[in-house]
């Protein structure tokens, strides 16, 4: 049995970050935890659902002790393997990086770009994310060694990862803050429309791999406001971190970046052997 604990973290300590938590029982894995935010996760763990109707979920720094304690619950098992959409380095981050620049070489013509990282952000909140889980006994995986080793903290890209999900050419849209970049001239109900269309596409195909999923997606009557919408898409993020996850354990990923840091992509079926 192998468990994964996957976050999609927020940059800043404002915004709140999805977790997920997947397990493995033989060749099949479930997702067996799914949250919108730290919080939220935490509650989880004690026993409490997500409402995933609440008005909003707050942010904050993460307690990563915490965060692993309650995936060991939830997982029933010591935690394997960590992966994040975060940049963390074994160097101070303090701009861009090699691993951005290999990344945006491979994928930028298709639209996945990365951002610059800097001081500011992540910053602080990386440089604690990042010393924590070294503290905890989880080392930054680097292309300096392969894929499949445990106890490793690994970071994801969540846009090329979608592109090898969904056997896309080009970058997904189902970013909440760039819908009306993606649809211009359209009502916000329109944009809520076409992003749940996009959240439903990934997750079904998520669902191939986990199993149900426990998340439901709400009708777009049901959606109060655009902004709502940003909990489901850190939820996905953080099924997708998971996933690239799997794939790393299973030697079916591949690292973009030098010895100080390196994102980690699943391999695309031409690459696989």
């Amino acid at each position: 049995m192998s468990v994964i604990l996957a976050i999609d973290a927020a940059w800043t300590e404002s915004e709140p970050s999805g977790v997920a938590v997947v397990i493995s029982s033989g060749k099949r894995w479930r997702c067996v935890a799914l949250a919108p935010s730290y919080e939220a996760f935490l509650s989880l763990s004690n026993g409490s659902d997500v409402d995933w109707n609440a008005p909003r979920f707050n942010g904050g720094t993460p307690q990563v002790n915490s965060l692993l304690d309650a995936a060991s619950r939830l997982g029933g098992a010591h935690i394997d393997l960590v992966t994040i959409d975060m940049p963390v380095a074994t160097v101070k981050i303090t701009g861009r990086r090699k691993a951005d620049d290999c990344i945006s070489k491979e994928y930028g013509g298709r639209g996945c770009g990365t951002h610059t990282p800097s001081s500011m952000r992540p910053g602080k909140i990386g440089k604690y994310i990042t010393e924590q889980f070294e503290a905890a006994g989880y080392s930054i995986a680097t292309k300096t060694e392969l894929p499949g080793r445990t106890m490793r903290l690994v970071e994801v890209y969540p846009h090329p990862a979608l592109l090898t999900l969904l056997g896309s050419e080009y970058r997904i849209p189902y970013k909440v803050a760039k819908s009306l970049r993606y649809w211009p001239k359209t009502t916000t109900v329109q944009r809520i429309e076409k992003l749940l269309n996009e959240f439903q596409t990934i997750i079904g195909t998520l669902a191939r791999i986990f199993g149900p999923i426990p998340l439901r997606l709400p009708q777009a009557v049901e959606v109060p406001s655009l902004a709502t919408l940003k909990r489901y898409e850190d939820a996905i993020d953080a099924l997708l971190c998971a996933w690239v996850g799997i794939c790393y354990l299973e030697g079916k990923a591949i690292a973009f970046g030098d010895e100080t840091s390196s994102i980690w992509c699943p391999l695309e079926k031409s690459q696989r052997h």
